[in-house]
């Protein structure tokens, strides 16, 4: 099966994508009032919270509430898909199979290596072992919580809203351009250069996700370069700085480079997987 027949599965007027993308948040954050409310009569968050999920200044708050986060919204879009839309919310996954997702994760875990390897041969004082590694409970723990993020914006980016633009617009390429674009609004906090290469991240993983029919070989990868950017090669520069890693890595002149370098080797990879440019019929039967 195709990523465009999970698509067409239950009703699919645009309208419900609209009240869809609205209702998500919407369940989300109620489901998150549930939990918020009691946590708060318990005084169970610490006083600077708002400081605390936009920085990792305690990693032992900063990455499981974030998980608890992206998890309530996970939780909310697929409430939404199976309220508005009347289909499965695993529809949104595609043909779902582990060995895509380790491949994805392997291919970019021995890319982001490379990267590694080329930024010390260019500025080797950049970089400097952790005086305090990470313990496995601790990298446990990290990978846990970034699994939950990183599945949750792949659901709802390049499940939900790349099956709804695939539905209307008709091309494979058109849909993962508009899911790049809005993937790479969502990071325009995170500094310019992360909002590019969302964008281009973005795109990427829409056409590896028509194109295999799954989310599972971009799940694993986006997983992997969330880790990888939080446990084991710390950037200064990075949105996960103060995250405990092996290795840190301050090389501010090297940014730009490392976005193009990045960015190159996921489009190198969304070209091989996507290949083949992938039939879309022309006028596929909606069900209002």
């Amino acid at each position: 099966m195709t990523f465009l027949d999970y698509a067409l599965r239950g009703r699919n007027a645009g309208w419900r994508y609209v009240i869809g993308f609205v209702l998500g948040p919407v369940f989300g954050l109620a489901l998150g009032a549930i939990l918020l409310i009691p946590a708060t009569l318990n005084h169970l968050l610490p006083d600077d919270i708002e400081t605390q999920l936009t920085q990792v200044k305690n990693p032992l708050i900063f990455f499981p509430t974030t998980g608890v986060i992206f998890g309530l919204f996970l939780l909310g879009f697929g409430l939404s898909v199976w309220v508005v839309h009347r289909k499965s919310p695993l529809d949104l996954l595609g043909a779902w199979r582990w060995s895509a997702f380790a491949l994805g994760a392997g291919l970019w875990l021995a890319y982001l290596g490379l990267c590694t390897a080329i930024d010390f041969a260019l500025a080797p004082k950049g970089f400097r072992f952790s005086a305090s590694p990470p313990s496995l409970n601790l990298a446990l723990m990290v990978i846990g919580a970034l699994a939950v993020q990183t599945f949750a914006e792949e659901y709802v980016f390049r499940g939900y809203l790349t099956q709804g633009l695939l539905l209307g617009l008709r091309n494979p390429f058109a849909a993962s351009l508009v899911c790049g674009l809005a993937f790479g609004a969502l990071h325009i906090p995170n500094g310019g250069p992360q909002a590019a290469s969302a964008v281009v991240f973005g795109i990427g993983l829409s056409l590896i996700a028509i194109r295999t029919g799954s989310l599972a070989f971009g799940s694993g990868l986006h997983l992997i370069n969330n880790a990888y950017g939080a446990i084991v090669v710390v950037s200064e520069q990075d949105v996960f700085r103060g995250s405990p890693g092996f290795l840190y890595q301050n090389t501010p002149h090297l940014n730009w480079w490392d976005l193009v370098l990045g960015l190159g080797g996921l489009a190198l990879t969304a070209y091989v997987v996507s290949r083949g440019n992938p039939r879309i019929p022309q006028d596929p039967p909606l069900q209002a």
